[in-house]
Formats: C-alpha cells, sequence, structure tokens
C-alpha cells in the first residue's frame, strides 16, 4: 500500500507541470464521491488510498507547481518533501530530548543553519511552528513576558487584568495574521495604534518616532518586511533604534521578506533587521518545504523559554534547548527535518538563488507587463510581487478569474490603494522563465476576452 500511494504520489508531481492549475473538479464532487454514513465494516486501505488519490487528487489547485502565483505559496523541494514522507513515517512527537532524541537534535541543527541562511544573531532561538501566524504568536507572547517583567509584573502568575499598560504600534498595513494574534494574547484589536506607511506600504520611521514620543509606555512595535501586496519592506533599523530608545520591542513580522537576507542584491531591503527582538517567517514559502512550518526567532532564548516553557512530571525538559520550550505546541510533529533537507540540499549559494531568482521572474513579469496595452503596473517591484491593473476595475477582476478559468495560470486578485489589482507572487523553486512568459500571453489573452465579454 505505501509502495503504491508513492507511485500514486508521483504520478502526481509529474504532472504537475503540465495540468491546468485550477481545480479540474470542485467541492460538491467531492463530497459525492466520498461522503455518505460512517462504514460499518473497514474497507481495504490499499482500496481508501486510491480512492483519495483518484478523487480529491483532481480537486487540488496545483499549488506547489510552477504556474501557481496566487498567494505567497511555494512548492515542495524533492528533498524536502521527501524527508517529510519520513517524518510522517517516524511520527515521532518532537517535544523533547526523551520524547524524540531524532527530532531534538535535528531540531538544534536546523535552528543554527536557518540562523546562519538569514544572517540573523547566532546566539537566538528557533522554535518550528504550524506558520508565521504561530511565528508571530511567539514573537509578541515574548515581548509582553519581557517588557511586563522589566516593570516587575509576573503576567503568568497575575494575568493581564491589573497589569501596567503596553502599547502596541503597527503601521497601517499590517497583515492580519498579527492582528489575530493581538486579539488572541489579550491585548484588543481597539487598543493597537496604527503608523502612518508610505505610498508602497512600509512604515514610516518618522512617523513612528512621533508616536513613540508622544507616550512614554513600553511598546512593542510590530514591523514588516515583505508587504503582502507590493513586496516592500520597513526600515527596521531606524524602527528598531527609535523603538529601543524608549525601551520597547521590536517583532518583525517577515513571512516572506525575512528571505532577502539571504541574497546579497536584496538584503539591502532589510538593512538593520538583524537588530529587532524577534522574528517571525515561513520555510513552507520561499524556503520551499511542504505545509506546514513556520518559523519562530527571538533574540533572547531565555525570554521565549520563560513566557511559553511548560514541564511535567510524564515529560520533563531537562536541557537548556528543548524544541517544545520555543513554541505553543507540545504535541507536534519533526517540522525541522524538512527545513534541514531543504537547507543540506541547497546550501547557503542555493538559498540565495532561490531568492534571486523569484525576484528576476517578478522583475520579468513588470517588464513585459509595462509592455502590454491596457496593463499598468501599481507597485515598485522591489522582491516578488507583482500588483498589475487592466483597464478599470471591473476588467481587472474579470482578468484575474479568466487567468484562473483558463488552466494557465493561478494569479489573486486584491485591492490597492483604492483599485482593484491582480496580485503575482514570485515563489516556487521550479516555476522558470518560460512559465513567467506563458503568464504574460495569459493574461493578455484573459484582458481580450474580458474587453469582448464584460460581465
Amino acid at each position: 500500500m505505501l509502495s503504491r500511494a508513492s507511485e500514486l504520489a508521483v504520478d502526481y508531481l509529474e504532472g504537475l507541470p503540465g495540468r491546468r492549475v485550477d481545480a479540474i473538479t470542485g467541492y460538491a464532487e467531492v463530497i459525492d464521491a466520498l461522503g455518505g454514513p460512517l462504514p460499518e465494516t473497514g474497507t481495504d486501505a490499499g482500496e481508501v488510498v486510491e480512492r483519495l488519490a483518484r478523487v480529491c487528487g483532481p480537486a487540488t489547485i496545483a499549488s506547489a507547481g510552477p504556474r501557481y502565483f496566487g498567494l505567497v505559496v511555494g512548492g515542495a523541494l524533492p528533498a524536502a518533501l521527501a524527508a517529510d514522507w519520513l517524518v510522517s513515517t517516524w511520527d515521532q512527537t518532537a517535544y523533547s530530548r526523551m520524547s524524540s532524541p531524532a527530532g531534538a537534535a535535528v531540531d538544534a541543527v536546523a535552528e543554527r543553519w536557518v540562523l546562519a541562511a538569514l544572517s540573523l544573531p547566532a546566539s537566538a532561538a528557533v522554535g518550528f511552528t504550524t506558520g508565521a501566524t504561530a511565528g508571530n504568536a511567539v514573537g509578541l507572547l515574548t515581548a509582553r513576558h519581557a517588557l511586563l517583567s522589566r516593570q516587575g509584573w509576573d503576567v503568568d502568575a497575575d494575568g493581564l487584568a491589573d497589569a501596567p499598560r503596553l502599547r502596541v504600534l503597527v503601521g497601517e498595513e499590517v497583515h492580519p495574521s498579527v492582528l489575530q494574534v493581538v486579539r488572541m494574547i489579550g491585548f484588543g484589536s481597539r487598543k493597537v495604534e496604527r503608523v502612518p506607511v508610505d505610498d508602497q506600504g512600509a512604515m514610516r520611521a518618522d512617523a513612528l518616532a512621533d508616536v513613540l514620543d508622544a507616550d512614554p509606555t513600553p511598546a512593542i512595535v510590530c514591523a514588516q518586511v515583505g508587504n503582502v501586496n507590493t513586496g516592500a519592506c520597513d526600515p527596521v533599523g531606524e524602527i528598531v533604534a527609535a523603538t529601543h530608545a524608549h525601551g520597547g520591542w521590536v517583532h518583525v513580522d517577515g513571512a516572506f521578506g525575512l528571505w532577502a537576507r539571504a541574497s546579497a542584491r536584496r538584503s539591502g531591503l532589510v538593512a538593520g533587521v538583524e537588530t529587532a527582538d524577534s522574528w517571525s517567517t515561513d520555510a513552507h514559502k520561499w524556503l520551499n518545504v511542504p505545509y506546514d512550518c513556520g518559523l519562530a526567532i527571538v533574540s533572547d532564548p531565555a525570554a521565549t523559554r520563560a513566557a511559553l516553557g511548560a514541564n511535567t512530571a510524564y515529560l520533563p525538559t531537562v536541557a537548556d534547548r528543548e524544541p517544545g520550550m520555543l513554541v505553543p505546541e507540545m504535541s507536534r510533529r519533526a517540522r525541522a527535518v524538512p527545513v534541514y533537507a531543504a537547507l543540506a540540499s541547497l546550501g547557503r549559494v542555493g538559498v540565495e538563488a532561490l531568492v534571486d531568482r523569484c525576484c528576476d521572474h517578478a522583475r520579468r513579469l513588470a517588464d513585459a507587463m509595462r509592455a502590454e496595452d491596457g496593463f499598468r503596473v501599481r507597485n515598485d517591484v522591489v522582491l516578488n510581487q507583482v500588483l498589475l491593473h487592466a483597464d478599470d476595475d471591473d476588467t481587472t477582476w474579470r482578468v484575474a478569474e479568466l487567468v484562473r478559468l483558463s488552466g494557465e495560470g493561478w494569479v489573486a486578485g486584491t485591492h490597492w490603494r483604492g483599485q482593484a489589482a491582480v496580485r503575482v507572487s514570485f515563489s516556487n523553486w521550479s516555476t522558470t522563465e518560460d512559465d513567467v512568459d506563458r503568464l504574460v500571453g495569459a493574461l493578455r489573452d484573459a484582458r481580450e476576452r474580458a474587453r469582448r465579454t464584460p460581465r
């Protein structure tokens, strides 16, 4: 059965480059095929696997393939995917050295390699989470614990009800996942203060300085590298200097943009980011490991352990570095293994080449679309994001829809500065220049169809 599952998986992967990118069948068809009452007796395991492959495969979006450009979604590097199969086979509870010596050891090695790849302080701690949202939670929980501790308040023992006030400052283009975490950890979205941004969505350091000067209360400042629409990066170095001067903490939401650190050509976009207090990014975006894997990075490991650490008689944590002390989940798979495999297979040079290649694809698309009748590039293309406007808002939305329906590519519609836009993201290791040129043709054809057949 496992051999057959492997054959089915290889068949699926080999078909990705040529298949339509949008789903071939839909939700209702899967429900009809797989639904019904729970069987009274078991079904042969091989038959179950065959049925899942036959029914669900056509209902997937080919987001692992080279022509998916909708969300910032990476594919899965071969080494990372194969390693992930091993992770499921081993089925470890990778909480501690006691629960999984292998899981804890690979976690520790991958931590060092991640910090080296991102040129972040070697003394920092890296926790392997479900994604950047959980990474943001780790950073903000640690910030809350540290800033309140400095004021003599034990939030673990006494909670937030009578705690000293903390400020939470974000840019006007903050990602919703940060606000979600702010609510989860008890600050409340109405208490969040928004700082003005520039025309590309990057926080203005001068505006932040004014906001900090207006109130001496310690602040958690949430910076962003990699605006989800434009790719713009906040001036983190200046943000850190201003925030630390006021006794605050800087957390960087860098779901994909933090990987600009790996590129000599793009690292200037995130200058000074290494001086922040915590960072969050995704491995399942630009590092191209399978879902799900995020990275929660904190400059002071002791602060993270103090904020998140737990211990039990039956599952003790006796070492300074235990994987489960750096993340919210106790029951957790060995997510660091695919990260190790990706970094081992690429090396530092390969990671840099992957980032640069995706950014070059974005610039290639932008250059081509500027020459196309009716299209306008809405953003400064600095990373892997391109925003396009076609004729008018209605046509723009229609173009995104028609590209998806064509099966030639998968792009998303969005709003930017009061106008509709087609958002194109490049983050897959297997995308080629031919795939970019194919997308240009699909966008052109979609615009012509939208002009001929408006809604």
